[in-house]
This record gives C-alpha cells, structure tokens and sequence, in this order.
C-alpha cells in the first residue's frame, strides 16, 4: 500500500522482514517437535536456534530465488547459510511449502485483526463520546434527504457507535475463524510429518491446528476474514457519508475540523471541503474490492492450486493496512468534529412545523376522522407549508374542520418537541447499557 495510506504497526507486519521471522519460527518451532519425537537428532534442531537474532538478509533471499525460482526453497537456503549445511539438513523435514506459507499468512492475519480490533474500540469511544455530549441536541431526521421528523444528533453518534460495536463482533470472530495453522505435509495426510508437530507449533504460534487441510488451509475462512474487513469499509463509508452531507454549504449541521493554515481549494479560498470523510469514502471501496476476489479464492482444484497465492499477497497487505488508516481517520474526524446546534434548529424551521405532520394525522384518526380524511386534511395544509414557507401551525389553527376535530389547545400541543425525544434515554440504554 502507498504510505499515505499507511501506518507502520500495521505495514511491519507485512514486510519481508517479518515474514521471513515467522518463516523462520515454524520452521525452528517444527524441529523442536521433531526431536521430541526422536524423528530428528536434538543438537539438529537446537542449530536451527543459532539463527534467532540473525537479520535475515531480504535482498540475498531474492538473489537465490531469481535462480530457484521459489521463495521458501530461497529461504530455506538462506537459513542454511546461518545454520550450516549439516546442521540444517533436517529443516522443513516432512513438511511442504504451504504448511509454511498457509501458517504464516494467518499468523499475519490474527496480528492485524489486534490491530483493527484495536482501531474499532478506538472508533467507539469516540462516538460514545459525541453521542452523550449531544444526547439531547435536537436536529432534524431525513428520510430520501427529505425532512422527516425530529431526532437528535446524539442518536446519530449512538446509531454509529452500535453498527461499530456490531463491527467489532465480526472482526473478533473473524479474528477466531482465521487463528488456524497446518503443518500437514503434502496433501494434508501427514504421511511425512507427525500431527504432534503441527500442534506444537500452533501452540507456540498462538494458533488453532486446523482441523482438516489439503495442502492449504481451506480458504472459506479466509473469505469470512475478508468479508468482514468490507463491511466494516462499508460502515465507515456510511458514517462518512452523513458528515459529508451535514457540512454541505446549505445544510452545515456539522463539519470536519478546519485547522490553521490549512487550505480548502487552489482557486477558491473561501472553501472548506470534506476532504477527510470523501477519502474515507473512496478507501472504503478499495477495501471491498478484496471482498470478491477472497470469495473466488475458496475454489481451488483437487488438493491445492496457487490461484489464491498471488491475490492474497495483494489484498492481505492492502486491504488491512488501509483499513487500519482508515480507522484510524475516522476516529480523527468524530474527535474533532465541529457540530452546530443552531444551524440544526434553523433547518428544520425552514418549514415551520413541518415535521409534526404526522403527530397531526394520528390525533385526528384518535379523533374520530378517517385516516383517508385525515391525511387530506394535513395534507392540504402541509403543501401550504411547502409552497410558501408559511407556519404550520398557524394554517392548521385556520382550518375550520382540523380545529373542530381537535381543538385550538390540542393543536398547539402537538407541536412540543420533547415529545420526540421522550424515548432518548430509553434507546442510550439499549446501546450503551
């Protein structure tokens, strides 16, 4: 991934450095097994321990595989070199490539969930935070981008918080499905390598033995890992997506945090653009773009093909070091949100009592009129409302057939806004407990 999209934790676990590391574990982890098991000599496999500090060299790796043509025989000559010829020989004894590969990948993988886990609890504190702090902060409600009826902005934090709190459920799940290693030998029979040896190093690994390979772990699990990483790119797409619409010019019921010096156009400089929350929105695409491809990775013929070798060496990388950013600018941007109650009041006056229509309807269906009179009856003085930005109220109070169904008291007193708040506290205790 391109560093401007990168933090480091998340990249260092990615890098040829620590891949090679973990390589480099398995494989120590599986001779100390096998000597336990008498099927190696014990002072071969403490040999394979001279190498523990040792840096290995990425660039003479390469050099061996431009001529081997695979990776793990160039890093298995590598570790040679470190180890001894003699010693060496009974590295990778029994086992085959992706017993190494398959391990470390989800080794990888469980690293980056901690990290996106992380990220998540980050994000929700946030929101906990915003969403108590404006618990009561009336604003309007839209449904098609229409005005609806009141809600507050407190219960849009809240709403975010618990779609996130759902998110962290899935990417701890995913966490648990992917923790799975192997160390089967070719074709995942064990005819070569001890089943004692793959749960040793699995143990030491933090990792489950998975419970029936081929030659690769199966990748329906690789596939729920990935699907969740898209949805939790969909639900920052979605949290994004109403920032964006509250700092519209016309709309500003809230905004990111403009800082000092920053500039908002090259030509225009009175603009303040959404610049943090679009590019969350374009990187939440690029992270649901390993959501397909993951998918087709389940396929593989017979045993084991590497058709889901090279899409796993992208997405694996991309996918959870971009979200790990994301995350991360998400929770940037709700800490530092500007939030204007005014404006939010403002605009849902700009159709004076608008949003009590339906209020309204059901008083007078209480009332004794049919909901097909009823609903023309607001109706007609709604679109009074629409078309000439006259007061609600004040047309309902001139309807002679609303006021002798209801009354003039009763009129003015469907228009109390605390009645739509009334259950505030009620939803806080379901998300919040």
């Amino acid at each position: 991934m391109i560093p401007r999209y990168s933090r480091p934790e998340m990249v260092a676990i990615w890098s040829p450095e620590t891949k090679f590391r973990i390589w480099y574990e398995i494989e120590a982890h599986a001779c100390d097994a096998m000597a336990d098991l008498g099927v190696i000599p014990r002072e071969n496999a403490e040999a394979v321990w001279k190498a523990k500090d040792v840096e290995f060299d990425v660039a003479r790796i390469d050099e061996i595989e431009a001529v081997t043509k695979h990776d793990v025989i160039a890093f298995l000559t590598h570790l040679a070199e470190h180890v001894g010829s003699e010693e060496a020989r009974f590295v990778h004894q029994g086992m085959t490539s992706s017993d190494v590969l398959d391990t470390c990948f989800n080794v990888q993988l469980v690293r980056a969930a901690d990290i996106l886990i992380a990220d998540v609890e980050g994000l929700l504190a946030a929101l906990k935070r915003r969403a108590m702090e404006h618990k009561d902060t009336l604003r309007v409600g839209r449904s098609h981008g229409i005005h609806a009826e009141p809600t507050t902005m407190g219960l849009t934090f809240a709403r975010f918080y618990a779609e996130m709190d759902r998110n962290l459920t899935r990417l701890r799940t995913a966490r648990d499905e992917i923790s799975t290693g192997a160390i089967s030998g070719a074709i995942g029979t064990f005819a070569n390598v001890d089943p004692r040896v793959e749960e040793h190093v699995c143990e030491k690994l933090g990792l489950s033995p998975e419970p029936i390979s081929t030659q690769v772990i199966p990748r329906d699990r690789h596939a729920a890992f990935f699907a969740a990483l898209g949805v939790v790119a969909s639900s920052i797409e979605n949290i994004a997506t109403e920032i964006r619409h509250m700092q519209r010019t016309e709309v500003l019921e809230g905004a990111e945090f403009f800082s000092m010096g920053q500039k908002g156009s090259s030509a225009m400089p009175h603009k303040k653009n959404p610049i943090l929350t679009e590019n969350l929105t374009g990187l939440a695409r690029t992270i649901r773009m390993a959501v397909v491809p993951a998918m087709e990775n389940v396929a593989l013929w017979h045993e084991r093909d590497i058709s889901h070798s090279s899409v796993e060496r992208m997405i694996g990388p991309d996918t959870t070091i971009t979200l790990d950013f994301a995350l991360a600018r998400l929770t940037g941007v709700i800490d530092k949100m500007l939030i204007f109650p005014d404006n939010m009041l403002d605009n849902m006056n700009k159709f004076p009592g608008l949003v009590m229509s339906q209020r309204v309807l059901l008083a007078l269906t209480q009332a004794g009129v049919s909901r097909e009179d009823a609903y023309a009856m607001v109706q007609r003085n709604a679109l009074k409302v629409w078309e000439h930005r006259v007061d609600f109220q004040e047309q309902l109070l001139a309807d002679e057939d609303v006021v002798a169904a209801l009354g003039v008291d009763a009129i003015k007193e469907k228009f109390d806004m605390g009645y739509h708040t009334k259950h505030v506290d009620t939803i806080f205790k379901r998300v919040f407990g």
